[in-house]
C-alpha cells in the first residue's frame, strides 16, 4: 500500500518543485536577447520523468502549449538515446528543434539536461525558447506560404551540444550560419543553457534538504491529485460532441 504524504509536507515539497521551475522561466526572460522570449514568454522550464519523458514539474509563466509537448519532446530524446545506444552522462546537454517528435515549430529550440542522484538520472530538466531566427525563406521565420518544414528553418536532430560540462562549439557555429541574426542566437542559447544550470544548482539543494525517495513519492502524490481533478472537471461536461 502506498504511503500518502502528509498535507504540509506535499504543500512544501509542491511549492518548492514549482518555485524551480518558475525561476528557470524567470532566469531565461530576464537574460534572453530576443523579445519573443523576454517579454512574449515564448519559452518553458520543467522536470520530466528519467524513463518516460512525462512531465513532474512545469514552470507556471511559460507559454501552455508547451505543457503538453515538452513530455513528448523529452521522450524523443530518451528513445533517440536507447535507440544509438548512448550512456548519457553528468553534464550532457542535448540541442534539438525536430517538430514531427514532440515539437511544435522549427523556431522552438529545446535544451535537455539529465540530472543526476547516486550516479543515476533523477530527472530531466529541460529548456524550451523561441528563437528569432534560424534559417528558412523569410526573416523572423514566419513564413505562410511554406509547403514543407525546411522553407521554415533549419531542422536540428537531437545534438549533443554541451559533453559532460564542455560546449561544442562547432554545433554552435553551424546555428549562428544558419542565423541572419548570430548574436540573438547565442544570447538565446547561453540564456537558455543558464537556465538549465539554475535548475540543476536548485534540485541539488531540494535533494540535500528533502530525501529523493520522498521527492518521488511527492511526484507521484500530485499526479494523482492532477488526474483526480481533471476527471472532475470532464464530469461536468454535459454529454455531446465536441471539437
Amino acid at each position: 500500500m502506498t504511503i500518502q504524504v502528509d498535507p504540509t509536507t506535499l504543500a512544501v515539497l509542491k511549492g518548492r518543485l514549482e518555485q524551480l521551475a518558475d525561476e528557470m522561466d524567470a532566469n531565461l526572460f530576464r537574460s534572453a536577447f530576443n523579445p519573443i522570449i523576454a517579454e512574449a514568454r515564448d519559452a518553458s522550464h520543467g522536470l520530466y520523468h528519467p524513463a518516460t519523458g512525462e512531465t513532474l514539474i512545469q514552470g507556471k509563466n511559460g507559454l501552455p502549449i508547451f505543457v503538453g509537448t515538452m513530455a513528448f519532446a523529452v521522450k524523443h530524446l530518451i528513445d533517440h538515446l536507447i535507440q544509438n545506444d548512448v550512456t548519457i552522462q553528468d553534464g550532457d546537454v542535448y540541442l534539438f528543434n525536430d517538430p514531427y517528435d514532440g515539437g511544435t515549430h522549427l523556431s522552438d529550440f529545446k535544451l535537455v539536461r539529465p540530472y543526476f542522484s547516486d550516479g543515476k538520472v533523477f530527472c530531466f530538466i529541460a529548456s524550451v525558447a523561441h528563437w528569432h531566427d534560424v534559417g528558412g525563406n523569410v526573416p523572423g521565420n514566419y513564413n505562410p506560404a511554406a509547403t514543407e518544414c525546411h522553407q521554415e528553418a533549419v531542422l536540428i536532430p537531437p545534438v549533443l551540444l554541451i559533453n559532460r560540462g564542455t560546449l561544442n562549439q562547432d554545433i554552435v557555429s553551424i546555428l549562428q550560419a544558419n542565423s541572419r541574426l548570430p548574436t540573438s542566437l547565442i544570447g538565446d542559447l547561453k540564456a537558455q543553457i543558464g537556465a538549465l544550470e539554475l535548475g540543476c544548482n536548485r534540485m541539488a539543494q531540494l535533494l540535500k534538504d528533502f530525501d529523493p525517495g520522498l521527492v518521488w513519492q511527492v511526484c507521484g502524490q500530485l499526479k494523482t491529485i492532477a488526474e483526480s481533478m481533471m476527471r472532475e472537471h470532464v464530469s461536468r461536461l454535459p454529454n455531446g460532441f465536441y471539437s
